[in-house]
């Protein structure tokens, strides 16, 4: 049981008890809003946290309040320890989730199940071979179809996340959501967010509202309905009527959920992020190699979390290269 004053709080009153881990910076696709078209840059094996060490930060963190945990890249499933770091991690009293581009997934069934691992969210951001490998420049669509059924007809609660942009994959929305009338999959719609090397415009962008009239363009007003979020969800989410699965938009471009966000994350190489959006890290990971107690530093950057956005309140802020450009790209933050 954690006392009180292990809990992260920050000054607005949010508590953080869902940590991100990011288990490396490389991926086996290079989809274009993610990664540089250039790639990024490879760093020395010992940059990067060993699986001890991601094992033992996390042990703090969970002794700090953190109730759940995901693993992400780049993409955790090409590290050649995920196996044994997605099993320590089920040792700790979290839920556990992980987020993949489900190119290697089927390999590692039995794995999640033996860390007691149910929920997966998986990148698909095309119904459309052709397109996904031109969005994710290299051809895998059969595979992550593949496995995403495998996931599903395992009984895997399995989260489909489509990054929506404007003249790529857009006309696909309302296609998504009709997936979702006849499979027990949740679909995501994620708005356009810039990062470091993605070349962002929100000319590229579709918000909220305009998905949410394409949705009733072609099901009608009535042909979907609301649900009930879940506390410090950071989707709003929509059911068709009559539908197995769900579909929700996660919007922090349009309509930011910073009031009620309850995550942190953790770089590959130990940096502690306290927003996605924030260029501001702690290193944890030379804290923890220095035999340091790292928790003051923790509760620090908690602490330091701005209101919205890492301080880019209005959506002009957020569209200014001099603020966005200087964060990382999102390879190497973690999905």
């Amino acid at each position: 049981m954690n006392s009180p004053s292990a809990i992260l709080i920050d000054r607005f009153g949010r508590k953080h008890d869902y940590l991100r881990i990011s288990l490396t910076e490389r991926c086996n696709l290079r989809c274009f809003y993610c990664m540089p078209e250039e790639g990024i840059a490879l760093r020395p094996r010992e940059d990067f946290m060993r699986t001890e060490e991601i094992l033992s930060l996390a042990g703090t963190f969970v002794e700090m309040g953190v109730r759940k945990i995901r693993p992400t890249g780049g993409e955790p499933l090409i590290r050649k320890d995920a196996a044994e770091v997605i099993t320590g991690l089920g040792r700790l009293p979290i839920e556990l989730a992980i987020t993949t581009n489900g190119v290697l997934a089927d390999r590692f069934i039995d794995v999640f199940r033996q860390a007691g691992l149910r929920s997966v969210n998986v990148s698909l951001d095309s119904l459309r071979p052709q397109r996904m490998a031109a969005i994710s420049r290299r051809d895998y669509f059969d595979r992550i179809m593949a496995n995403i059924m495998l996931m599903k007809d395992s009984g895997f609660h399995v989260k489909v996340n489509m990054v929506v942009m404007r003249g790529t994959n857009d006309d696909e929305v309302t296609d998504f959501i009709e997936w979702t009338r006849h499979e027990t999959l949740h679909v995501r719609f994620i708005e356009f967010m810039p990062f470091d090397g993605n070349r962002w415009d929100w000319d590229k962008g579709v918000g909220l509202d305009e998905m949410l009239l394409r949705t009733v363009e072609r099901f009608g007003a009535t042909g979907f309905e609301r649900l009930t979020d879940s506390p410090n969800d950071t989707a709003r989410n929509f059911r068709l009527k009559g539908g197995k699965g769900t579909f929700a938009i996660i919007s922090s471009v349009t309509n930011p959920f910073c009031d009620t966000c309850n995550r942190i994350r953790l770089t590959a190489d130990g940096k502690l992020k306290n927003c996605l959006f924030s260029n501001s890290e702690t290193d944890l990971l030379t804290a923890l190699r220095r035999g340091e107690d790292i928790r003051p530093l923790i509760r620090a950057s908690v602490l330091d979390k701005k209101a919205v956005r890492a301080g880019m309140n209005s959506f002009e802020e957020l569209s200014d290269p001099a603020l966005h450009g200087v964060n990382r790209s999102m390879v190497s933050i973690g999905g």
